[in-house]
C-alpha cells in the first residue's frame, strides 16, 4: 500500500468548473471528484494501470444522496448502466419521481409555478398527507430553502440568503427544471433502489464487471456535511470496509481525511491518497480517496496516455 501525503502536485478542482447535473445542493458535495472520476473510468487509464475490470459496464453508488457521480457516469456514458441506492425516504422520493415515466413532468411544472413565500413553504412543510411526487417536491424545496440545504429535522429556513433575496435566494426554477429534463433523457441508463446501500454492496460482491463509488454520508471519527443533511447518517464503518475488501470489482471510496479512517484503510491493505478540493466558498479543503490501487490518481490531472 502506498500513501502520498504530498498534495502540492495535485491541482485544486474548483467545483464551479464542473457541470451541475443534480437538483440537490449539498455543502461538501462531490462535484470536485468529476475530473478524477472520468480518469478512473477511462479504458486507456484502466488498461495502463492494470485496473479490473478494464471496461466496466456497470457502476453502483450505494449512498447516492445528490448522485452527482451516478448522473455524470450516465450522462457521459462512462459505463453502460448505473445503479443508485438511497435509504433516505425523502431523497428517494425525488429520484423515484424524476425517473418515473409521468411524474417527472408534474414535479417540473410544480417547480416552475410554485410561489416561494414563507407562508407557502411553511404550509407545505406542515403537511402530512403527501403523495410520493408531492414528497419529492417538498424535499427539493426544503433542500433549497433550508439553511445549508439541510434535510434533517430541525433545520431552519434561509433568512438573508444570496444578495438579500432571502428564502428565494437558492430557488432557480428554470435551472431545476432543465436539470430534471436532462436526467429524464438518460433515465434508461439508470436504476434506482430505495434501500440499504450496504446490503446492495453485499449482493454484488462477485460482480467482476462492476465498479463502485462509495461516499458514506457519515464518517468514522467525525461528522461531515452529510451527517446533518440526512435523517439516516449512522453507519458501521468497519463493516463497510470489510465488505469493500471482498468486492471483485474496483471501487473508489471518499472519506474525510481523519486518522480513524486511515487506520481502517491500512488494516484492510487499501491504497490511500489525499486530494485537495475547493468548496463553493473557495475554501481549500482535503478529502481522502481510498481504493485497491490509486496509482492512476497520482498522475497530473491533465495527464493522458
Amino acid at each position: 500500500m502506498t500513501f502520498f501525503d504530498d498534495i502540492q502536485q495535485t491541482k485544486f478542482v474548483n467545483v464551479a468548473s464542473v457541470p451541475q447535473r443534480s437538483p440537490f445542493r449539498y455543502p461538501g458535495g462531490k462535484t470536485w471528484i468529476v475530473p478524477r472520476l472520468r480518469r478512473w473510468l477511462s479504458p486507456q487509464i484502466r488498461q495502463q494501470f492494470g485496473l479490473i475490470p478494464m471496461r466496466p459496464t456497470h457502476l453502483i453508488e450505494p449512498f447516492a444522496g445528490g448522485s452527482i457521480v451516478s448522473l455524470t457516469v450516465a450522462a457521459e456514458e462512462l459505463t453502460d448502466h448505473v445503479t443508485m441506492v438511497e435509504i433516505d425516504e425523502d431523497v428517494s422520493a425525488v429520484w423515484q419521481t424524476i425517473l418515473d415515466g409521468e411524474n417527472w413532468m408534474w414535479i417540473a411544472r410544480e417547480i416552475e409555478t410554485f410561489d416561494v413565500t414563507h407562508e407557502n413553504v411553511k404550509d407545505l412543510f406542515a403537511r402530512t398527507d403527501l403523495t410520493l411526487k408531492e414528497q419529492a417536491f417538498r424535499t427539493i424545496l426544503r433542500n433549497r430553502v433550508n439553511r445549508g440545504g439541510i434535510l434533517a429535522p430541525g433545520a431552519g429556513l434561509v433568512k438573508k440568503g444570496e444578495n438579500g433575496k432571502g428564502i428565494r435566494s437558492r430557488w432557480y426554477p428554470a435551472t431545476l427544471k432543465k436539470r430534471i429534463q436532462n436526467i429524464v433523457k438518460i433515465r434508461d441508463h439508470i436504476t434506482f433502489i430505495h434501500g440499504d446501500g450496504m446490503n446492495v454492496l453485499k449482493e454484488h460482491t462477485n460482480r467482476a464487471d462492476t465498479v463502485f463509488f462509495i461516499d458514506p454520508p457519515y464518517t468514522a471519527g467525525g461528522k461531515k456535511a452529510g451527517s446533518r443533511l440526512y435523517t439516516h447518517s449512522e453507519l458501521n464503518h468497519e463493516e463497510l470496509f470489510e465488505i469493500a475488501s471482498k468486492l471483485r470489482g474496483d471501487f473508489l471510496m471518499t472519506y474525510d481525511n481523519v486518522d480513524t479512517v486511515r487506520v481502517l484503510a491500512q488494516r484492510h491493505g487499501f491504497d490511500m491518497q489525499i486530494v485537495p478540493m475547493k468548496n463553493t466558498h473557495h475554501t481549500k479543503m482535503t478529502e481522502l480517496l481510498i481504493g485497491p490501487n490509486l496509482e492512476w490518481l497520482r498522475q497530473p490531472l491533465e495527464y493522458c496516455p
